[in-house]
């Protein structure tokens, strides 16, 4: 100990250095549309409020992959059959084989043959499957097929109109209107300069379908009372665009509730650029290990 030093002020030191070198790492934190920082309970209580919620997830990070769990655990505490679940990871034509899973008709084995499984499926969105299959949840399968989203990539929106009234149901209502201008869209269609000039009406047009699908669905197995949670990718949602522009678009008065997550290399703040993203920004550290 250096001459001088009070024994009580160098002890207050060597605590000091021990907190800063032994500091307490979060896994994430949770903010409002505003920035601010927001306790658990605070979202949950407005999602089971809301009639839609749309869990707008990056598609490897396990923080958003956990907190959607228990937040699909703590709303069916609240909820019980009141909730019902979604999701862009499986598509509209896979709803029969979903279903006869549920209904305990086909083993795990051909379901998962059969489903046309995104490769994170088993780390990822297998808890939220067999969770709802234990609660006998109803589980939508939201997104358009892939098949039909690639048609208006590679032939334009106009294309989907020689598809059969069959090959239709699984799809939003054509014609198809929306908002050009949104910035959601515009981006993708070359209006911003960091798609790097690569953007295209069909392009936009490929992911307008599956928002405009996803929205259809979500609304189609609404029942009053009830609420919807939709896991999607966070571009899907953020900005009160994409859904939730066509939920609002075919009901007006709908309640929903955005979740965003976002990875940053501090979390002890919001970062602007994700200020007003959603109602609620779930922040995560960009150094957080990935699932794939």
């Amino acid at each position: 100990m250096k001459k001088n030093m009070p024994k009580t002020l160098f002890a207050v030191l060597m605590l000091l250095s021990f907190s800063l070198t032994h500091a307490q790492k979060e896994a994430y934190r949770l903010y409002n549309t505003k920035g601010k920082k927001v306790r658990y309970e605070r979202m949950l209580n407005d999602c089971k409020r809301a009639d839609v919620v749309l869990f707008g997830e990056l598609h490897n990070d396990p923080i958003a992959h956990w907190m959607q769990y228990e937040l699909t655990k703590d709303l069916h505490n609240l909820s019980g059959n009141k909730l019902v679940l979604g999701a862009e990871m499986f598509e509209a034509d896979g709803q029969l084989i979903l279903d006869e899973y549920f209904a305990g008709l086909i083993t795990t084995k051909k379901f998962e043959e059969e489903m046309r499984l995104w490769d994170n499926y088993t780390t990822d969105y297998k808890p939220l499957v067999e969770f709802a299959k234990e609660k006998k949840l109803d589980f939508v399968a939201t997104n358009i097929p892939r098949r039909y989203a690639n048609m208006v990539y590679k032939l334009g929106l106009d294309s989907l109109d020689a598809l059969t009234d069959e090959a239709k149901r699984f799809m939003m209502p054509l014609p198809l209107e929306y908002d050009t201008t949104l910035n959601a869209y515009s981006a993708l269609a070359g209006g911003n300069p960091a798609m790097g000039g690569h953007g295209s009406a069909n392009l936009r047009d490929a992911q307008v379908v599956k928002d405009a699908t996803m929205a259809w669905f979500i609304l189609k197995h609404l029942e009053r009372g009830e609420t919807f949670l939709h896991f999607n990718g966070a571009y899907h949602s953020d900005h009160y665009e994409s859904i939730s522009y066509f939920l609002k678009k075919m009901e007006p008065d709908i309640n929903i509730v955005t979740i965003s997550t976002v990875n940053q290399e501090y979390i002890s703040f919001l970062e602007t650029s994700h200020v007003g993203k959603a109602d609620y920004i779930l922040a995560v550290p960009a150094s957080m290990t990935r699932t794939y």
